[in-house]
């Protein structure tokens, strides 16, 4: 009977640990105010927790092997930690510049991708026959670092734009956790339910996306649209970050 040693052992339960966290935190942030001192704070445990369960799965992922889930591992570490990071560099869209470790950040996700869809076409044997997801995910991917390296080059013209790739980030490491879970957990409860285990987490989170990045644009757009008056009698300009 195979028996996994310690430290595989040891990895599980830190990964659990830190999953299950990160699965109540996620809501958490999401539902406080979006820029207050609570959303911050739980933000920041999310991002802390989805590190830890992106480094404890990895070394799993390629003991196992499951090469799979390994490569998702990365992309959703990516997502997680780009969601962050952009909040550093809302001066892109005013001439600002990524840092070193924003390019490298984003060419690993993206080679990682890139691989992921490409044994996905090539050798799906290799990435457990998950054929149909790993090209959907690795081209998603591969979509999402190369515009985040175009936009180091090329700036943004939408000012929000850091609002708007946080908030679709965050979610997306949301969806990816939920997709790993679903699969390696939820496999053993619900055991003919194929492909679906992969795909409900997407189908709920991208949508949700779609809709809220569009809630925020319209009432982004209503607050510059509306007329300022003259800041001598105390009025000042309408923050979209408010």
């Amino acid at each position: 009977m195979h028996t996994d040693p310690l430290w595989m052992k040891l990895l599980l339960t830190t990964h659990v640990t830190a999953g299950f966290t990160a699965f109540f935190l996620a809501p958490v942030a999401l539902a406080t105010a979006k820029g207050g001192r609570q959303h911050r704070r739980w933000g920041r445990f999310y991002l802390w927790s989805m590190g830890v369960v992106t480094s404890t799965a990895l070394p799993m992922a390629l003991f196992r092997p499951v090469l799979f889930l390994a490569l998702l591992s990365v992309v959703a570490s990516y997502l997680a930690f780009s969601g962050y990071r952009v909040l550093k560099l809302k001066a892109l869209a005013n001439g600002g510049s990524a840092q070193l470790i924003d390019w490298l950040a984003a060419s690993v996700a993206f080679a990682a991708s890139a691989l992921l869809a490409a044994l996905g076409w090539f050798r799906p044997a290799a990435i457990q026959h998950m054929q149909i997801v790993a090209i959907a995910v690795g081209v998603l991917g591969m979509r999402g670092t190369a515009t985040d390296l175009y936009h180091f080059v090329n700036k943004p013209t939408e000012k929000m734009f850091w609002w708007y790739s946080h908030l679709a980030k965050f979610i997306g490491s949301y969806i990816a956790a939920w997709t790993a879970f679903s699969v390696v957990t939820l496999s053993h409860i619900f055991r003919h339910a194929g492909i679906i285990l992969w795909l409900w987490p997407a189908a709920i989170g991208v949508p949700a996306i779609v809709l809220t990045t569009a809630y925020y644009k319209r009432k982004f757009a209503s607050r510059m649209a509306a007329p300022v008056r003259d800041l001598s009698v105390g009025t000042s300009f309408p923050n979209p970050t408010d």
